[in-house]
C-alpha cells in the first residue's frame, strides 16, 4: 500500500539498529508498534520476536494490523473464499454513488466499474461477517483495502483525487490476498489513542513512529476507513471526508507535551523513535526530552522517498530525506 511515513524500505535498517542496540537475543522479548500504520516495522519483527504488541487509532489500520499481526496461522480455504469475494455482483453502492467516476458525488476516485465491484464485494463481505471467525474477516477485509487502493485514482493519499482516471486506476480490481507471516505465538492488536494505551502495556521494545507533521492521518486515508466501516454518512466537501480523529502529534503547539508525556509513561527499556528532518519537532528538542529519562543517542539514515508530482502526469519524484532513529536505553 501506498503510505505517508511508510518504513517498508527502511525496516531492515530498523531491524539492524534494534539488535545492535539491545542486550541478548531479541527472540524471547516483546516489541510494541505503537503507531503502527500499515504494520510494515511489526511485520518485519513478527517473526523474530516473542510478540507484537501493534497498534493504531485509525480503524483501517486495525483491519491492517489485524490481518498482519494478529492473524498467525494459516486461513482455512484461503484461496476459495479470495475467488468466491472476488465473484461478488458488483453493486452500485454507496462508494460508486459518493466516490465512483461517475456517481452523484462528483468525485473521481475509483472508476464506476471499481467502485461497484468495491460496492459488492464489500456488500458481500458484510452479509458474511456473522459467518466468518475473526481471522477470516479480517483477513478478506484488508485484502480487499489493499486491492482497492491498487486502483485508487489518487497520488497515494486521498486528501484529493486526480482530474482524470490514471493508467493504474483504469485496470480493473482483482482482488489479491493479504498474506501474512505465519508464527508460533499471539501477537495483540490495539484501537487506540497511542498516550492512552502506553499506560497498559509494557515489554521490552518500544518502537514510536508517531505522525511527524500537520498532515492528519484520518483525512489523508479516509475513503479507507469508509470501505473498512462500511458506514452511511453525509460526506463533506469536494474529496467526501467523514468525521476524523485529530492528533495531538500534528499540531506543533502540543506535540512536544504529548510527546514527553508518552515517553514518562512507557514501561520498556528501549524506545526508539522514527522521526525525519522535516518533523515538527526539531532534533535537538526531541533529544532533550528523551534524556531526561535515560541514556540516549542518535543514529540516521539518507535515503530516496518518492513524493507525487503536482504536474498533470503525477509522476513520482525522487527526493532525499534524513531519516532519524532516536534512542533511548530507560
Amino acid at each position: 500500500m501506498n503510505y505517508i511515513g511508510s518504513k517498508n524500505r527502511l525496516s531492515a535498517w530498523i531491524v539492524e539498529q534494534v539488535k545492535n542496540t539491545v542486550e541478548g537475543p531479541i527472540d524471547d522479548m516483546i516489541l510494541c508498534d505503537l503507531f503502527a500504520g500499515t504494520g510494515r516495522v511489526g511485520r518485519s519483527f513478527k517473526p523474530l520476536v516473542k510478540q507484537i504488541i501493534a497498534n493504531d487509532v485509525e480503524y483501517y489500520s486495525y483491519v491492517l494490523l489485524q490481518n498482519y499481526i494478529g492473524n498467525h496461522q494459516e486461513i482455512p480455504r484461503k484461496r476459495e473464499l479470495i475467488e468466491s469475494l472476488q465473484q461478488a455482483t458488483p453493486v452500485n453502492g454507496f462508494i460508486a454513488e459518493e466516490y465512483g467516476e461517475s456517481g452523484s458525488g462528483n468525485r473521481l476516485f475509483f472508476t464506476q466499474s471499481n467502485a461497484q465491484k468495491i460496492d459488492g464485494m464489500r456488500l458481500q463481505l458484510q452479509q458474511l461477517e456473522s459467518q466468518l471467525d475473526a481471522s477470516t474477516y479480517f483477513f478478506l477485509l484488508a485484502s480487499l483495502l489493499e486491492s482497492a487502493d491498487k486502483v485508487a485514482n489518487t497520488a497515494s493519499v486521498y486528501g484529493a483525487f486526480l482530474k482524470k482516471i490514471k493508467k493504474s486506476a483504469a485496470k480493473p480490481l482483482v482482488l489479491e490476498p493479504a498474506d501474512f507471516d505465519k508464527t508460533t505465538r499471539q501477537h495483540l492488536v490495539f484501537q487506540e489513542d497511542a498516550n492512552v494505551l502506553i499506560k497498559r502495556i509494557s515489554g521490552d521494545i518500544l518502537y514510536l513512529d508517531p505522525p511527524y507533521n500537520a498532515r492528519q492521518y484520518g483525512a489523508n486515508y479516509h475513503l479507507l476507513n469508509t470501505i473498512a466501516r462500511y458506514d452511511r454518512f453525509e460526506p463533506k466537501g469536494k474529496t467526501g471526508l467523514r468525521e476524523y480523529y485529530k492528533s495531538n502529534y500534528c499540531k506543533k503547539s502540543k506535540v512536544a507535551q504529548e510527546f514527553e508525556a508518552l515517553i514518562a509513561q512507557a514501561n520498556f527499556n528501549y524506545i526508539f523513535l522514527s522521526y525525519n528532518n522535516e518533523g515538527l519537532m526539531p532534533s535537538d528538542q526531541v533529544k532533550e526530552i528523551m534524556q531526561k529519562y535515560g541514556t540516549y543517542r542518535l543514529v540516521a539514515k539518507q535515503y530516496q522517498r518518492f513524493k507525487a508530482d503536482k504536474t498533470q502526469n503525477r509522476n513520482h519524484k525522487a527526493t532525499a530525506t534524513e531519516e532519524y532513529l532516536h534512542i533511548l536505553i530507560k
